[in-house]
């Protein structure tokens, strides 16, 4: 399975290619006020659904831009067609295609190929992670001042005062840097790779996720939400590092509440 993911997402990253740079701003949708959705989403969505249905009819599917296609089933491929979609409507070569298969609701394979920077990131529960084929692991930084951590910032981010600001103040004084990609999926894979030292973020969905926090346990990270629990994938908030580091940002987190039925949580239809 591992292959088959790995070949739907070099596709759908050519997709996506094929797009970057030509996107017409006027033929963009906006799910809310800082949110796109672009033609290049939509069309590397509905060949990634396509194919995991002509392969796996019976399989679950949870995407981020159509009505929800989740079945009773013990596998469920969670994908993002297009993660970094802003970067991607600005012509800024930081995006990425996310695909996982979960089971039983534990990732069993993740791939997150990047197309324009020609990476490829993998893993296979117990088998380890790779980029573009090589072996990667987390890095060794044991404290916060020499460590390089990334973040991001909601869409939602003038609605809540879960705007992650105050975290991002109270940790860029005390850290060598923080970054800000644009792409949950590849801060993910550069805390994998060593690029990286630790990754926080707070509102997210199951496809940002999926597949990157297992690329970070399958390189010896350690991922968990802000309080230390596991259920990331699905709590809405992340706390990814080398896992030396790992308490240190989690004790300079402030306490996040997810929401309450996100929309991907609603329901199993058959489609």
């Amino acid at each position: 399975m591992l292959d088959f993911a790995v070949d739907i997402s070099k596709k759908a990253g050519e997709i996506l290619l094929a797009h970057f740079g030509r996107i017409d701003p006027a033929g963009v949708v906006y799910k809310s006020k800082r949110n796109p959705v672009t033609v290049a989403d939509t069309e590397s969505e509905d060949f990634l659904v396509n194919a995991i249905r002509s392969r796996f009819p019976g399989h679950s599917i949870l995407t981020e831009e159509r009505k929800q296609t989740r079945k009773s089933s013990e596998f469920e491929w969670i994908i993002d067609p297009l993660d970094g979609t802003v970067n991607f409507l600005h012509s800024l070569p930081v995006f990425c295609v996310s695909v996982a298969l979960m089971r039983r609701g534990v990732a069993e394979i993740g791939v997150v190929y990047a197309p324009a920077l020609g990476e490829i990131f993998t893993a296979w529960k117990g088998q380890g992670a790779f980029a573009n084929g090589k072996k990667v692991t987390v890095s060794q930084t044991g404290d916060l001042l020499h460590s390089l951590l990334a973040t991001g910032f909601a869409y939602i981010r003038e609605e809540t005062q879960q705007n992650n600001q105050a975290n991002f103040n109270r940790l860029n004084l005390k850290v060598h840097g923080v970054r800000r990609l644009g792409s949950a999926a590849l801060d993910l894979c550069y805390v994998a790779c060593g690029r990286f030292d630790g990754f926080w973020e707070l509102h997210l969905s199951p496809w940002d996720v999926a597949a990157g926090s297992l690329i970070v346990t399958e390189a010896g990270g350690r991922v968990t939400e802000i309080d230390g629990q596991d259920n990331y994938i699905y709590g809405q908030n992340i706390v990814a590092s080398n896992g030396k580091i790992h308490s240190l940002i989690c004790e300079n987190l402030d306490r996040f509440v997810p929401e309450t039925n996100p929309p991907w949580s609603k329901g199993v239809d058959s489609a």
